[in-house]
C-alpha cells in the first residue's frame, strides 16, 4: 500500500521525504508529523514497494526501516548505493548497538536513529542531513582541491572528474570537506568525529567512511594515494595541489 502526505508548506516543495517501513502506524505518524513541519511526504510498507516508486520519483531524502520482511533495509541501502542513488538516507531501527550502526554506515547509510525515538529528533537529523548538501559553507579555510583528475569543491559539495559529478553521500562528503580543508594536516580520529557530528557512533564510524570515501577517490584503495592512514595519529588529505 502506497501512500503519501500533502505538503502544506509551500516553500519547502523541493523537500520530499519517503519513508519506508513496515508497521503502518509508525509510518502515519511519521508522514503527519513530517507534513506538518514542512515537508512532503511519500510511504511505503517493503522495499519492493519503494521500489515502485523510485521508478518515478526523486526524493530529497529517504528515511528506512532496517527489520522488514523481504529486502530489508539494510540490503536496500547498499544496492541503492550500488545503483548511484546520493541521497541522504536515515536508518531506524530497534537495534541500536554500536556494531548496528556501523553495519548501516558500512552499507552506505548517512545516518542511524534507534527506536523508540521521538519524531522531532528525526525531524533535526533530517535537516542537518539536508543542510549539508544543500548549504555552501562560509569560511577562509575553504578551498577546492585537486585530486589527480578529480576535483574537489567544497562549497559546492561538489567532486568532478572529467567534468562529470562524482555523486557522494552526506558522510562522504562531510568527511572530505574537513579534509580539504585542511589539506597534508593530520586530523585525529577524535577531531574529525566532533567535525562531521558522529559522537554518537564514535571513532569507529570515521574508519567506515575513510574507507568508503577512498573508493570515490582512489585508484586503488588499499595503496592510496591521496587518503592516507598515520598509525596511532589518524587522517590526512595528500591532494595534489590547493586552489585558493
Amino acid at each position: 500500500m502506497m501512500d503519501e502526505g500533502v505538503n502544506k508548506n509551500e516553500d519547502s516543495d523541493s523537500l520530499h521525504v519517503l519513508v519506508i517501513d513496515d508497521d503502518p502506524r509508525l509510518r502515519r505518524l511519521l508522514q503527519r508529523y513530517l507534513n506538518e513541519n514542512g515537508f512532503r511526504i511519500s510511504g511505503a510498507e517493503s522495499a519492493k514497494e519503494a521500489r515502485e516508486l523510485l521508478k518515478f520519483l526523486q526524493p530529497d531524502a529517504i528515511v528506512l526501516d532496517v527489520s522488514m520482511p523481504g529486502e530489508d533495509g539494510l540490503q536496500l541501502t547498499h544496492a541503492l548505493r550500488e545503483e548511484g542513488k546520493d541521497l541522504p538516507i536515515i536508518l531506524l531501527t530497534a537495534r541500536g548497538e554500536p556494531e548496528d550502526r556501523i553495519a548501516g554506515l558500512e552499507a552506505g547509510a548517512d545516518d542511524y536513529l534507534g527506536k523508540p525515538f521521538e519524531p522531532k529528533e528525526l525531524l533535526l537529523r533530517l535537516r542537518a542531513q539536508l543542510r549539508r548538501l544543500q548549504q555552501p559553507i562560509m569560511t577562509d579555510n575553504v578551498r577546492a582541491v585537486k585530486l589527480g583528475n578529480m576535483e574537489f569543491d567544497p562549497i559546492r559539495n561538489l567532486l568532478i572528474h572529467n567534468n562529470e559529478i562524482i555523486h557522494l553521500t552526506g558522510g562522504e562528503i562531510a568527511l572530505l570537506r574537513v579534509l580539504a580543508s585542511r589539506p597534508n594536516e593530520i586530523l585525529s580520529r577524535e577531531d574529525i568525529v566532533q567535525e562531521i557530528g558522529m559522537e554518537e557512533i564514535g571513532e569507529r564510524a570515521v574508519d567506515v567512511q575513510v574507507t568508503r570515501l577512498r573508493r570515490r577517490i582512489e585508484v586503488d584503495p588499499k595503496q592510496p594515494r591521496f587518503l592516507h592512514t598515520v598509525r596511532g595519529k589518524g587522517y590526512v588529505l595528500k591532494p595534489s595541489y590547493s586552489l585558493s
